[in-house]
C-alpha cells in the first residue's frame, strides 16, 4: 500500500541525491562549484553602477555596507563543499549530467523539492536569509515557461534557455530576480500609465536582440548578483505585449543602474546577528539596455508571461517557507537560551513552556505545508516539477501573517530586559561595568555576558530596524497575502467539495465511481512512491 507521504499524482522519476562519484567526477565538481571566498572574489570582476546613501560604490565586494549580504550568499557556496551538507546543497542536473549547486538546479521530482526546502532552511538558519534561493526559483519558472512557449508558438526559447542554464551552472553564478516593477498607479495597467518606465518593457526590437527600459523596484541582493533574470510581474493583455519580457542581463551591463540599501547592520556592536548576516535590496533601472537574442527568453507572449509569473510565485513561496523556518529556528534557540539564562524551567513554569510550544507550532506548521507541497508536486511538460500551489500558498500565507506572532512569543519568553539593556559600549565603561555585571546576572552558572549577548541577539532579530525589515519581507516577499489568497482559492477544488455534499444529499452515499480528484488527501490511480529521506 502506498503511504500518505507519497505524491498522489506524481511518481518520483529520479532522485537527485548525490551518489558516490568517481575521482574524475569529483574533480569536475570541485572545478564547477565555487567557495564563498571565490564568490566574493568573482564579484571584483564586475563593475556595476551602484549607489548607496547617495554615494557611488567603487567596489561592491569590498564595501562593508554590503558585507552581511555577501556573507549570506557565501554560505550557499561554502556548504556545498562540506561533507555534512553536500547531499542537500548539490544535485545532478539531468540535462547536462553535471553536479551543480542546489540553488541552480531544475527539480525533477518530489525528492528534489524536499531537498531544496531543507537546504533553504539549513542555510537560512545560519544566515537569516541566504538570498540565493531566488536564483533557483527564477530558473525553474523560466525552464517551464520557455518549453510551454515553444510548444504553443514554435519559438526557440527553451533551447536558448538551456544553453544559458548550463553556462550559469558551470560558472556557479548567483542570479538576482528582477520581477517586481515600480507599477506606478496601481489602478491602471502598464499601457495606461502616464510614465511608461514604471514597468520594464521592450523599447526596440532589433535583428540581433531587443532594447529594454523601465524600473524593477525590489531586487533582492541586487548589488552583489552576477546577473539579473528580468521577468514579468503580472499577466499582461495583448495590447501590452511589450511588457511581457524575460531575459538575462549582466549586473554591469551598459544602461543598468542600481540604487541600493545597506545589508543588515554592518559595524554596529549591538547587532549580534545582522552585523554579520543581512540582505541588501535595490531598485534596478534599465535605461535602454541591449539584450542579445541568446539571452531573451520571452518577448511579447502574454499568456506564457502570465504562466511564468505564477510558476515563479509558486516556486518562490515554497522556498520562502524553508527560509522563514530557518528564521524560526533562530528564535526558538534564542528563546530557549533566554529561558535558561533567566533561571526559569519549562517543566515548572508552564506559561513559558506553552509560549515556546506556540513558537514551535507556528514554525513547523508552515514548514509542514512546504513538505506537503513537495510531496504533492505536479509534473510539468518541460520534464520538471512544481510544488503544489495550494500548500505552497497556504504555507507562505501562514508565515507572512504569523511572523508578528513569532516576534511576540520571543518577546514574551525573553522578559522585559530586552527593552532597557544598555548598549555594548557600557560593557567596558569603568564607571558602570561592575554595577551592571552584578545586577544583570541571571542563573549563577550562566555568565552574565551570555545573558546579555542573547538579549541583544533577540533585540536584533525582533526589535531593531533590521527586525522590522524582516517582518515586511515576510509579509510581502513573494507577493502580498492577498495574492496568496487568490491562488489558494483559484487552485483549491471547492467544486468537488460542493459535489461531495450534493452526492450525499441526493443519494445518501458518495459515488465511488466518479473521477479521481487532485485534492490532496485522496490517492490517485497511478500510485505513489515515497521520497527518499536523507540520513
Amino acid at each position: 500500500m502506498p503511504t500518505p507521504l507519497a505524491k498522489y499524482s506524481n511518481t518520483v522519476k529520479k532522485t537527485n541525491i548525490v551518489k558516490k562519484e568517481s575521482q574524475a567526477s569529483k574533480r569536475r565538481t570541485e572545478q564547477m562549484l565555487m567557495t564563498g571566498d571565490a564568490y566574493r572574489d568573482s564579484l571584483r570582476s564586475y563593475d556595476p553602477r551602484v549607489f548607496i546613501n547617495g554615494e557611488r560604490v567603487t567596489s561592491v565586494a569590498d564595501d562593508p555596507r554590503f558585507a552581511p549580504g555577501i556573507n549570506g550568499v557565501a554560505v550557499t557556496y561554502d556548504f556545498a563543499h562540506q561533507a555534512a551538507h553536500q547531499q542537500l546543497l548539490t544535485a545532478v542536473q539531468h540535462t547536462s549530467g553535471q553536479t551543480v549547486n542546489r540553488m541552480l538546479h531544475i527539480n525533477e521530482g518530489s525528492q528534489d523539492l524536499l531537498n531544496k526546502l531543507e537546504a533553504v532552511r539549513l542555510v537560512c538558519k545560519v544566515a537569516g536569509c541566504a538570498q540565493r534561493y531566488l536564483s533557483h526559483d527564477g530558473l525553474n519558472a523560466i525552464f517551464q515557461a520557455t518549453k510551454r512557449t515553444d510548444d504553443t508558438h514554435g519559438t526557440g526559447y527553451h533551447q536558448r534557455f538551456l544553453a544559458y542554464l548550463h553556462e550559469v551552472q558551470e560558472r556557479d553564478l548567483t542570479l538576482g530576480v528582477a520581477m517586481t516593477d515600480a507599477k506606478g498607479d496601481r489602478s491602471k495597467r502598464p499601457g495606461e500609465q502616464s510614465h511608461r518606465d514604471v514597468y520594464v518593457h521592450i523599447k526596440e526590437r532589433r535583428s540581433d536582440g531587443i532594447v529594454i527600459r523601465g524600473t524593477k523596484a525590489i531586487v533582492t541582493g541586487a548589488p552583489y548578483m552576477h546577473e539579473f533574470l528580468v521577468m514579468p510581474c503580472r499577466t499582461h493583455r495583448t495590447e501590452d505585449a511589450d511588457f511581457a519580457v524575460a531575459c538575462a542581463v549582466p549586473v554591469d551591463a551598459e544602461g543598468v543602474t542600481i540604487v541600493a540599501k545597506p545589508a543588515g547592520r554592518p559595524g554596529e556592536a549591538a547587532a549580534k546577528f545582522s552585523a554579520r548576516y543581512g540582505q541588501s535590496v535595490g531598485m534596478v533601472i534599465f535605461d535602454d539596455v541591449f539584450v542579445p537574442h541568446e539571452r531573451v527568453f520571452l518577448a511579447g507572449e502574454t499568456e506564457e508571461g502570465g504562466f511564468m509569473t505564477t510558476s515563479y510565485a509558486t516556486h518562490h513561496r515554497h522556498s520562502c517557507i524553508g527560509a522563514r523556518a530557518g528564521f524560526g529556528d533562530l528564535l526558538i534557540g534564542a528563546g530557549a537560551l533566554m529561558t535558561k539564562a533567566n533561571g526559569l524551567d519549562t517543566d515548572r513554569h508552564g506559561h513559558i513552556r506553552d509560549a515556546m510550544v506556540d513558537l514551535i507550532t507556528i514554525t513547523e506548521s508552515f514548514y509542514a505545508c512546504g513538505v506537503a507541497a513537495s510531496v504533492y508536486c505536479d509534473e510539468d511538460p518541460a520534464g520538471s516539477v512544481i510544488p503544489d500551489a495550494v500548500y505552497s500558498n497556504i504555507g507562505k500565507l501562514l508565515l507572512a501573517t504569523k511572523i508578528y506572532d513569532m516576534h511576540k512569543v520571543a518577546h514574551y519568553v525573553s522578559g522585559g530586559m530586552v527593552v532597557a539593556l544598555p548598549g555594548p559600549d557600557e560593557d567596558h565603561n569603568p564607571h558602570t561595568q561592575a554595577s551592571l555585571t552584578d545586577v544583570l546576572v541571571g542563573r549563577d552558572d550562566i555568565p552574565v555576558e551570555r545573558r546579555k549577548d542573547t538579549l541583544r541577539f533577540l533585540e536584533d532579530l525582533t526589535v531593531s530596524h533590521q527586525a522590522g525589515w524582516y517582518s515586511v519581507i515576510s509579509l510581502h516577499g513573494g507577493g502580498s497575502p492577498e495574492a496568496m489568497k487568490r491562488e489558494i482559492w483559484r487552485n483549491y477544488p471547492v467544486a468537488e467539495k460542493e459535489d461531495l455534499v450534493t452526492q450525499l444529499i441526493d443519494r445518501g452515499v458518495y459515488d465511488q465511481g466518479q473521477r479521481i480528484s487532485k485534492q490532496p488527501g485522496r490517492c490517485c490511480a497511478k500510485g505513489c512512491e515515497v521520497p527518499t529521506k536523507l540520513s
